[in-house]
Parts: C-alpha cells; sequence; structure tokens
C-alpha cells in the first residue's frame, strides 16, 4: 500500500487544489488520508472542506477543527509572541463567523485518530496510526527537538510497536525520525507551511509487511490567488505575508 498523508490544509483552497492534482497525477497511491486542521487563516474553510468530502478523503479532526465545531473558547493554537496571539483569535472569529452550518457539522463528526492496517486486520503489524497533534491531545505540540523519551511515551499511549508508524501534523514542520525501530513522521503542513519553504507539502509512505519509503513531497501552487483571497477577505494582511514567507516573516532590521 502507497499512501499520500495531507495535513493542516487551514482553509487554503489552491494549495489544496494542487496537492491533489499532483497525487493524481500518480498512478501508485492507493489512497488519501488527512490529518486534520482543514480549516482557518484562509478565506475557503467551506469549500476546502466540500472538495475533502467531495474526494472522499477520510481523516481525523485537528485542534481548529474540533475547536470550531464545538464553540470552544479558541483554537488551541500556540503562538509565540503577543501579536501572534492576537492573530491567532481573529483568524479563529473569523473563520467560526464564516463557516457553514454543514462545514460545522463536517467538522464536528471527524475522529479523534485513525488505525490503517495496509496487510489487513487478521494482522496485527505494521500499524500506521494517525493523530493529529499527538495520540493524547491534539493540542499538544510534538516538534522535531522532543527528545526519544517522549517519541517512545507517545508510542506507549497510542499502543505502538515495534514495526509501526505514528504520522501527526499540527506544527506544520515536516520530520522523519526512527526509534526503536518504531516511525514518527510530522507531515508538515498543505496549506501553511512554516518551514521556510512556501509550497504545498504532503508525504507518502509505503506500508506493506514493514514501513517502507517515507517521501516528503512539495508543491508549487497559485500562491497569489491565496495571498488575494487572504488579502480580499477581512482575515489579517499578515497572514497573506505568511504565506509568501512559508512561515513568519523575519522582522526587518532597525538601521
Amino acid at each position: 500500500m502507497k499512501y499520500a498523508l495531507i495535513s493542516d490544509v487551514h482553509s487554503n483552497l489552491p494549495a489544496l487544489e494542487a496537492v491533489l492534482a499532483h497525487i493524481d497525477e500518480r498512478e501508485d497511491i492507493d489512497a488519501i488520508y488527512h490529518l486534520g486542521d482543514l480549516v482557518g487563516y484562509a478565506p475557503w474553510p467551506n469549500e476546502t472542506v466540500a472538495l475533502v468530502q467531495e474526494r472522499g478523503i477520510r481523516g481525523i479532526a485537528g485542534n481548529y477543527d474540533s475547536t470550531v465545531a464545538t464553540d470552544y473558547k479558541h483554537c488551541g493554537c500556540k503562538a509565540d509572541s503577543p501579536r501572534g496571539e492576537e492573530l491567532s483569535h481573529l483568524s479563529y472569529e473569523w473563520t467560526g463567523a464564516h463557516v457553514s452550518p454543514d462545514t460545522k457539522r463536517a467538522l464536528g463528526v471527524l475522529p479523534f485518530r485513525m488505525d490503517l492496517r495496509p496487510m489487513g486486520g487478521h494482522k496485527s503489524r505494521p500499524q500506521v496510526v494517525l493523530v493529529h497533534g499527538t495520540p493524547t491531545l491534539n493540542t499538544l505540540y510534538w516538534t522535531e527537538d522532543r527528545p526519544d523519551s517522549f517519541c517512545l511515551k507517545m508510542a506507549t499511549a497510542a499502543g505502538a510497536r515495534e514495526g509501526d508508524l505514528i504520522a501527526f501534523g499540527h506544527t506544520h514542520k515536516p520530520w522523519h525520525r526512527v526509534i526503536e525501530g518504531m516511525h514518527f513522521l510530522n507531515t508538515g503542513s498543505v496549506g501553511k507551511p512554516k518551514d521556510g519553504d512556501w509550497r504545498a507539502g504532503y508525504v507518502l509512505v509505503e506500508a506493506d509487511e514493514e514501513i517502507g519509503t517515507v517521501e516528503f513531497v512539495r508543491v508549487e501552487y497559485d500562491l497569489e490567488r491565496a495571498t488575494e483571497g487572504v488579502l480580499r477577505s477581512e482575515l489579517p494582511d499578515e497572514f497573506a505575508d505568511q504565506l509568501r514567507a512559508g512561515g513568519t516573516p523575519e522582522p526587518l532590521e532597525v538601521p
């Protein structure tokens, strides 16, 4: 089996369309799964969810999806500055005000995690576990600098063992590590990368008798359409700058 894993689309419809078109051009992909955070930060939440449903792409709830669906007090996002925190609230308020009832229902029924068994349910291994943040919370950030001990703790929480793979998103920065025979994979972000590369990202995973190749893929998309969409909306213009920079732009140096 070869899986295409996408995560953190964040209402960036042009990026999602480009990624799906790129996947469609391949003939070796058996299934596409999403790892949550379909909405937030860009002006196409309803269109994004509708396209995922139209394509029959199964997946899980990110923190943005579950908080919007339940009218929670905030999105569960981590900010690295007071302005970043303000921006997260502005995005959350805008998204909550613009999602349709159908979109909200669709977000509300997404499961917390999914378990894939490429060799069938009659065999216990390998197992591919899909979560958004961690197997315990979809708001907890699993960054690359987490020690091996943290990864193993999360593996225990997920019931993962040697030969399994746990895939997650949430940080918008892709990485892959193997510890004690278990794969830990951050799929990065389709619609809001934060690793300095503006291109949409997704991951291909080969899984049969064992976990095989893990391939990170980057796809150019209509960045101008995405940024113009943000600028034409009531969302903060900084979100357009972040799309161009592939993360938060470096502040200008004051001479």
